[in-house]
């Protein structure tokens, strides 16, 4: 997960430096910092000076899929992202930390964002308070759309979380079935593809990856073309997508890092040799093999990533330095 921080008073300052400092300390990416102010002057500390509105920088950094990290007063965050907030289950966990750095307060996207336990890292790392609001874990019970975002479900039909989640805080017992095993009656959590069994909450395991190789450097708005129109050519949507395969020396390519982070979607790296005991028929290229070790990257990590069981749906299609490829998982063979 990215982070983006802003502050807007010379304490906010201190608070973000804090903050970087203690990521660095214990091998935590540190966020990457802005200050809102007219008279700041760059003191060598890596703060970018933000030089519009907070409106236009609030609407290029909500849209990016960053975690923002707010540092002063609630109200000026709230006010920030009123504009552009949607849907809990997309839009991108915001967190408020006041200006003297003794409460951290996660806002939006508490447990399909990751705000609760962004907001329990930041108070370790800087000895503040975290104020955490949400029922379920105010209370300390079982959330349910933190369970089906660890384990990468598709939530079917949201209005269930509720459901589940009332009963939860009953302290009533929740039950829960998968497909291999149908209910006799009706269950609070089923986890299948498609049912006709009565559940309250429906989660769809994700059935794809996909799996990429690229050329150094490629430009993250090509690449995010490529994988939408990918998509829509298989009539896939981005819910579908288990996670995004690729060679473990590409896992610091840029493109890469913003399609997992806007989108959401895990990013697997295997090295070399692993991508060559993939089982299957594959494409392969002479080049590829001599600069990577490898004749295949993106049939080979689709297939890896998917695990036991699984099949190419589409085999390599390049487009100008880059190749896609995409596996279906056998779900109830490899491992929900």
């Amino acid at each position: 997960m990215n982070k983006t921080a802003i502050c807007f008073t010379s304490n906010g300052i201190e608070v973000i430096k804090k903050i970087k400092y203690e990521c660095e300390k214990t091998g935590i990416k540190a966020p990457k910092a802005y200050v809102l102010m007219a008279e700041y002057k760059d003191d060598g500390e890596g703060f970018d000076k933000v030089n519009v509105t907070l409106n236009e920088w609030t609407k290029e950094h909500f849209t990016s899929g960053n975690a923002l990290i707010f540092v002063g007063a609630m109200g000026i965050a709230v006010r920030a992202i009123a504009p552009f907030v949607r849907d809990k289950l997309v839009d991108c966990p915001v967190v408020v930390i006041d200006d003297k750095g003794q409460f951290v307060i996660p806002v939006l996207s508490g447990h399909v964002g990751g705000a609760n336990k962004l907001s329990m890292t930041l108070s370790k790392l800087i000895g503040a308070v975290p104020v955490i609001t949400t029922s379920t874990d105010a209370e300390g019970v079982f959330s349910v759309d933190q369970y089906a975002t660890e384990n990468r479900f598709i939530i079917a039909n949201r209005d269930g979380i509720k459901k589940v989640s009332a009963k939860a805080l009953e302290d009533k017992k929740i039950t829960l079935s998968i497909k291999d095993y149908p209910p006799k009656e009706k269950v609070d959590v089923l986890v299948a593809d498609d049912t006709d069994a009565e559940y309250s909450l429906l989660l769809k395991p994700k059935k794809y990856t996909v799996g990429i190789g690229m050329k150094k450097g490629k430009d993250r708005a090509a690449a995010e073309e490529f994988f939408l129109e990918t998509l829509k050519k298989l009539e896939l949507d981005v819910s579908d997508i288990y996670a995004f395969c690729t060679i473990d020396i590409k896992e610091d390519e840029e493109a890469l890092i913003f399609l997992r982070d806007k989108y959401r979607i895990p990013l697997l790296t295997f090295d070399s040799k692993l991508l060559g005991k993939a089982e299957g028929e594959f494409s392969s290229s002479d080049f590829v093999k001599k600069t990577v070790g490898v004749g295949n990257v993106c049939e080979r990590a689709a297939v890896l990533g998917a695990g036991a069981g699984s099949s190419l749906v589409m085999k390599k299609t390049a487009n100008e330095g880059m190749t896609i490829a995409v596996a279906k998982r056998n779900i109830f063979v490899s491992r929900i």
